[in-house]
């Protein structure tokens, strides 16, 4: 998200290592854009806490409390000293107003942020970690642009540590997933990709697994 946003230096906020910058289920009047280090947005599932995301630098979170005037969805934890762009309502319509073309970006992005999150609850509301993986792949593969959609074959630049990030579990436990399907000739892992050879498959699979 390319953006000069030198001008709302003053609303430039640091948390240190550990810190917590807000709780799920808080009220919320902040939306954050981090200029440094990085981010864990964690979410309570039943008794557990599972990492959603890690964020980078230039990303968004937090945004729903503006666009929806809800409690937040999940817990923002500091995973390094963080530097960020705090934006509250009142200073969100200021750069709405004044920057027409940075408005639009944010729109955008947040359109995409919106999906992005759904999409990945769907994911680790899944029970079957088989399934969690499978659905990766979805999700993946409706998002990439250039796919031959006549083919049922798929390939996917992503690493095996992906896999497992977008799945809420470990690289191990993401590996052990993936040599099972390739056991089962499902899948194909190289070192530059991962290639599922029947993505239909995979989706009657997830079907199946997902609770009504």
């Amino acid at each position: 998200m390319a953006m000069d946003l030198a001008a709302f230096g003053r609303f430039a906020r640091i948390f240190q290592k550990g810190e917590i910058i807000f709780s799920e289920f808080e009220p919320g009047d902040a939306f954050y854009l981090i200029q440094s280090g990085r981010v864990q947005i964690a979410k309570i599932m039943g008794d557990i806490e599972k990492t959603i995301d890690i964020l980078q630098p230039t990303e968004l979170f937090g945004e729903m409390a503006i666009l929806e005037d809800s409690p937040r969805s999940a817990t923002a934890i500091a995973l390094d000293q963080v530097k960020v762009l705090e934006f509250n309502r009142a200073n969100f319509e200021v750069l709405m107003m004044g920057n027409p073309q940075i408005a639009l970006k944010l729109l955008k992005l947040f359109t995409k942020r919106i999906y992005d999150q759904k999409r990945r609850f769907m994911i680790l509301t899944l029970e079957d970690p088989q399934a969690k993986v499978a659905d990766v792949f979805l999700m993946l593969d409706e998002t990439q642009p250039t796919t031959d959609r006549e083919s049922d074959r798929r390939e996917f630049r992503a690493s095996i540590d992906d896999i497992g990030h977008w799945a809420g579990m470990s690289g191990d436990q993401a590996r052990d997933v993936l040599n099972h399907f390739m056991t089962q000739r499902r899948v194909e892992i190289f070192q530059d990709k991962i290639v599922v050879k029947n993505i239909n498959d995979f989706q009657r699979f997830v079907n199946s697994r997902r609770k009504k």
